[in-house]
């Protein structure tokens, strides 16, 4: 199942639909009590999940198309937002650093999330050295603690496109990684969340990313470092991965800073990155003075 949120003409708040292919149905009014939010659907487990499906499926239930329609953050309050660096090796070693023995993780802030076909914008002089970084998201479905990595897939709920932009002269000059990834609107996700059953195997995805028309990222998830089962065991050893959690996994090879001549997000920049069978994710950028 494919679910999204969107904007309605003259709503203020994003209401969650069900996607089946160009036509979309608003799940609040499946049935009484319905979810408005991802994060809702998420909490109802397995049942609220298979409710949802069997409503879609009614006599009477309507459908909208939603082409052209403007999309909401694919997550909008997860309990946290996970990033892992440094998990694809051509990344890692095109930045020039290592990728250690255990994940490089860091978190990013809630205001870093934002739309597909969003404005992202920055001030030129906090940074003229933003960089794009396609990346696959993870959604956590059930409380995950300790778990080991042959059984941690049971507990993702779902998977979705991130974009991590990047400001790189900030990240190579603090020891931490999360402001120069968290300024407002760095974290797009979507347009589209896919239910886990949709991806049998989270390591034979391709992966891309293009900038103003040149593809500039082209890999496959299996290339990661560490697995997505492998994160998710990892991480749930230190704390509790609560449902609706976001993890984004890292970035292939490809990044704007490594290139010769580098290739850095300008004024009026569109990137576009996307996962098959996922969706693709657009972003505008705007540099202010």
């Amino acid at each position: 199942m494919r679910f999204a949120h969107v904007m309605t003409a003259g709503a203020d708040d994003p209401r969650l639909v069900l996607v089946e292919d160009d036509r979309a149905t608003f799940v609040g009014d499946l049935f009484a009590g319905a979810p408005e939010r991802l994060q809702q659907l998420i909490e109802l487990g397995d049942d609220g999940l298979a409710r949802v499906a069997d409503a879609s499926t009614s006599e009477g239930v309507a459908w909208h198309d939603i082409t052209g329609s403007a999309f909401a953050s694919a997550v909008l309050a997860p309990p946290i937002v996970l990033a892992v660096g440094l998990n694809y090796a051509a990344h890692s070693s095109e930045l020039g650093l290592k990728a250690d023995t255990a994940p490089t993780v860091f978190t990013l802030w809630p205001n870093s999330l934002t739309a597909h076909d969003a404005i992202t914008s920055w001030p030129r002089s906090l940074s003229e050295s933003v960089d794009y970084e396609a990346e696959l998201g993870v959604i956590i479905g059930t409380a995950a603690k300790d778990v080991p990595a042959d059984t941690a897939l049971d507990h993702v709920w779902g998977y979705t496109v991130v974009n991590d932009i990047t400001a790189r002269d900030i990240q190579f000059s603090e020891a931490q990684w999360s402001r120069c990834k968290s300024f407002d609107g760095f974290t797009p996700t979507g347009p589209y969340v896919v239910t886990a059953d949709e991806v049998p195997d989270p390591q034979d995805l391709h992966i891309w990313a293009v900038v103003d028309g040149q593809t500039v990222q082209d890999a496959s998830t299996e290339q990661m470092i560490r697995s997505v089962a492998t994160l998710v065991a990892h991480l749930s050893t230190a704390a509790t991965l609560l449902p609706g959690t976001l993890i984004s996994t890292g970035s292939p090879g490809g990044a704007g800073y490594s290139r010769d001549p580098q290739i850095f997000l300008r004024d009026r920049s569109v990137v576009t990155v996307g996962i098959d069978g996922i969706g693709e994710l657009r972003t505008h950028c705007r540099i202010t003075d």
